[in-house]
């Protein structure tokens, strides 16, 4: 879903509009193997650090320790990271921004910390990775946009990197209220390994209310952007009803109704797949912006 993100602003967000960008294909390609390279270790590290938990919460899905052993897991975890953080300074040099650098190397770090120390923390884990799932679509504007930004073309890039800013923000909401779901879900396993999630600190059916309040926000903040923005042309409007809107909804009343594991298990899987089509949206933009 990263690189369809990623590629996505690119050829259907960026290049139509004859946007002035920094990247051509295949440094864009770097830039997006670097990104899941990068994610692909924190995945596998995560799953290092929740052998214990998946155990209970999802035993047939355990990968490591059956599988493949640990010691090949933290193998990989190196060597992807190694490829991303690689990839990352020779694409910082490549648009003569050195700086951008560290954002490999500080995302790399917070998701190793993640998994071994904030994800037991009451909501910190759930913020910190939700904010490493929106900083996947903003870094595409750091290298494409801001690398080329003048005074003739300020306007049009600052225009396009807050439309990302505002995709950003959605997959951030999107992806917290997930994290909370999930929370829910688990709530056996962490409880077995001491975890201190939002479920466990107030009890699921509170964490459930709570949750179902949070789907309110991208629910009346994509309602608002639409009537405000997106008024005038019914395709696009058609669309984030249907795709985006009445899900949300659905998940919003479900979660008030939610009882047990399978429920939330379901409302995670609609929400992913809301964060598929909000993202997809993304190729409605020339309808928009051309009209």
């Amino acid at each position: 879903m990263i690189a369809l993100v990623q590629f996505l602003i690119k050829y259907a967000l960026f290049e139509p509009f004859g946007v002035t960008i920094t990247l051509n294909l295949f440094g864009f390609s770097l830039l997006v193997i670097a990104t899941i390279c990068i994610a692909a270790a924190g995945n596998i590290i995560n799953d290092v650090y929740d052998v214990e938990t998946d155990m209970v919460n999802k035993p047939k899905s355990v990968i490591v320790g059956k599988s493949i052993s640990e010691k090949t897991a933290y193998n990989l975890f190196i060597a992807f990271n190694v490829i991303g953080v690689v990839l990352g300074f020779y694409l910082s040099n490549l648009v003569g921004k050195n700086g951008f650098f560290a954002i490999f190397v500080i995302i790399s770090a917070l998701l190793y910390i993640y998994a071994s120390y904030l994800k037991q923390m009451l909501l910190v884990g759930n913020v910190v990775i939700s904010a490493l799932v929106a900083i996947s679509i903003l870094i595409v504007g750091l290298f494409e946009l801001l690398p080329v930004l003048s005074s003739a073309n300020q306007n049009t890039q600052l225009t396009f990197f807050k439309i990302l800013l505002d995709y950003a923000i959605f997959a951030f909401i999107i992806n917290l209220l997930r994290e909370i779901v999930k929370d829910i879900e688990d709530i056996d396993g962490d409880h077995k390994a001491g975890m201190n999630t939002l479920p466990i600190a107030m009890g699921r059916d509170r964490a459930s209310k709570i949750a179902a309040i949070l789907s309110l926000i991208p629910l009346v903040a994509v309602s608002y952007y639409v009537v405000t923005f997106l008024y005038k042309q019914q395709l696009v409007v058609a669309y984030f009803l249907m795709f985006v809107i009445a899900p949300l909804l659905y998940v919003t009343i479900k979660l008030f109704t939610a009882k047990n594991k399978k429920d939330f298990h379901h409302i995670s899987s609609i929400l992913k797949i809301v964060m598929l089509l909000g993202m997809l949206s993304l190729l409605l933009y020339k309808y928009v912006l051309l009209s």
